[in-house]
């Protein structure tokens, strides 16, 4: 029998399957290629294919009291360090000498000093510490409202307030209650890990009633901070760390809207940001 030859537009059907191979192979030696220089405008695309194919699981892990970076208030890590190539620029308002280097908006262009991130960590830690420490003690469970640790533009803030019904120091003296003494006995070893100056300052609330004309809030409020200060370096607290003393009766309320509140009358023990001139514990 004679071989049927093909005409000039029938093709035979392994070519098509062939050439279907063909291009499969090619378009994956393509994606091979492309994978092996990863752009990031490459890789959020594939990123973004995957997450459409396959959908997205959320897994969050919350922060737990203790965090080796952050503020343990803070389920994210605050940035504490200010990008070093950052300058804050301002232009002139006032001419100047042509002689002057800098001119236009160079005059007041200063370089950003970024905060260390091992001085916030450290009070992070320790302000963590302190109110574990208050927790773990039974005696202060009720004392719990007039204890505050807060960390402010000066430092890490230690304050122990009255509350109404609750006060911490005997109406009129200078020595506080048990439960201030042990609430004051259990930060000093903390505070005496820190190298960071310490200043303590008390405060009255507006309207007290005093028994001498010549003993008032100032010298109420001046006897109470001495008072914790005795107290911290009797449970370890080296008294060299102690940078001031002071006692600022009335002119100082917590709540400036309410002088009155039994609030007001406190004694606060700052840990200052700025660390001593003097290293803690150097000696002649």
């Amino acid at each position: 029998m004679a071989r049927k030859s093909l005409g000039p537009s029938e093709v035979p059907a392994w070519l098509v399957t062939f050439a279907d191979l063909m291009s499969i192979l090619v378009c994956f030696f393509v994606l091979i290629i492309s994978f092996s220089i990863p752009d990031d405008e490459t890789l959020q695309v594939v990123a973004g294919s995957m997450k459409d194919a396959f959908g997205l699981t959320q897994v969050r892990s919350p922060a737990g009291v203790f965090e080796r970076e952050g503020n343990p208030e803070r389920d994210f890590l605050r940035r504490t360090s200010a990008d070093p190539n950052q300058q804050d620029s301002q232009f002139a308002t006032e001419e100047q000498d042509r002689t002057s280097p800098q001119q236009g908006a160079e005059i007041q262009s200063n370089r950003v000093a970024p905060n260390t991130v091992e001085d916030d960590q450290r009070f992070a830690l320790a302000a963590a510490s302190i109110r574990q420490a208050w927790a773990e003690n039974p005696d202060l469970a009720q004392a719990a409202p007039n204890l505050i640790v807060r960390q402010t533009e000066e430092g890490l803030d230690i304050v122990i307030a009255d509350q109404q019904g609750r006060p911490m120091f005997p109406e009129g003296s200078k020595f506080p209650y048990e439960a201030t003494r042990k609430a004051i006995a259990a930060i000093a070893p903390i505070l005496a890990r820190l190298p960071n100056a310490i200043r303590i300052s008390g405060h009255v609330a507006t309207g007290g009633a005093y028994a001498s004309d010549r003993y008032g809030p100032w010298e109420l409020s001046s006897d109470r901070a001495n008072a914790v200060r005795q107290m911290l370096g009797e449970f370890g607290l080296p008294l060299s760390r102690i940078s001031a003393v002071a006692g600022r009766a009335d002119t100082d309320p917590f709540f400036p809207n309410d002088p009155y509140l039994a609030a007001n009358q406190r004694v606060s023990i700052l840990v200052m940001f700025d660390k001593p001139p003097v290293p803690a514990g150097l000696s002649p």
